[in-house]
């Protein structure tokens, strides 16, 4: 009975979650003119003219690219500094490192709409605005990707780091060599959660990239609803959107896995 209300409570809580994507679905791909429920339930009348109409009528392909660009190079370097910082947070001795640390983590509970202003301010100053980098590396200082990289490197046992300095092996091959290969799995399930914030994120680059052609997929379908756009192609543009973070989830499921199992590691 226990097995059967836990299979019952999981069957409600997945029936919630994927309802409003399987509506909008449904609606792009519901004939055009402002079809919605229950008009596009009519799967007989399923057609691609939203999608072909969107990608005519708005520039969708600059977008997605300013999006992957700039979920993409964020992964790569939120994932570099982060497990460095970890890697110093857990396995280094210095003076203030527990002061140091946990001042940093303290910044998670500054929300971002505080700091937008002058974010905005330093980055205009620098001559950011509408450019890559100023997207970009306001962004890069993860505090949260730095937690969950210092708690899974502090379980890695101390006697590997030991027996490599014995080596003579350098931090940086320690790193590498040792590091880097270990946290794999936590290395994915990061990089998936930084994909998803970056590429549903809306409003630093709402604020950051003023003309169109640095709109990411997110600020460009929200303005497409200020136009002459039915709600079947804006439907159909937030489909495309959501394509690429179904493919980064089923890519690295298996690492998701891993961590999970490999999470309690020990010596």
């Amino acid at each position: 009975m226990a097995r059967l209300r836990l299979g019952v409570l999981l069957g409600l809580v997945a029936f919630v979650t994927v309802t409003p994507f399987v509506i909008m679905v449904l609606v792009a791909f519901a004939p055009p003119g402002g079809k919605t429920l229950p008009g596009a339930l009519d799967l007989t009348r399923a057609t691609w003219r939203n999608f072909s109409d969107v990608l005519q009528s708005a520039d969708i392909t600059r977008w997605a690219m300013n999006s992957l660009i700039y979920s993409l190079v964020s992964v790569l370097l939120i994932l570099l500094f982060a497990s460095m910082a970890g890697y110093a947070f857990a396995k280094k001795r210095f003076p203030g490192r527990e002061v140091l640390f946990w001042s940093f983590l303290a910044t998670l509970m500054v929300p971002f709409q505080a700091t937008l202003i002058p974010y905005y301010i330093l980055v205009s100053e620098l001559g950011g605005v509408d450019t890559y980098w100023g997207l970009i590396v306001p962004t890069l200082a993860n505090s949260q990707a730095v937690f969950l990289m210092r708690q899974f490197i502090v379980q890695l046992p101390d006697e590997l780091f030991e027996a490599a300095k014995i080596d003579g092996a350098s931090e940086w091959r320690v790193f590498t060599t040792i590091v880097l290969p270990l946290i794999r799995p936590v290395l994915a399930t990061l990089g998936v959660f930084v994909f998803l914030w970056h590429w549903n994120d809306f409003l630093w680059p709402l604020v950051i990239g003023q003309s169109e052609g640095m709109r990411t997929l997110t600020v460009g379908l929200a303005t497409l609803e200020g136009e002459n756009v039915t709600i079947n192609q804006i439907m159909a543009g937030a489909t495309i959107t959501v394509v690429p973070c179904l493919l980064v989830f089923g890519l690295l499921q298996r690492y998701l896995t891993d961590s999970i199992a490999t999470s309690g590691l020990k010596s």
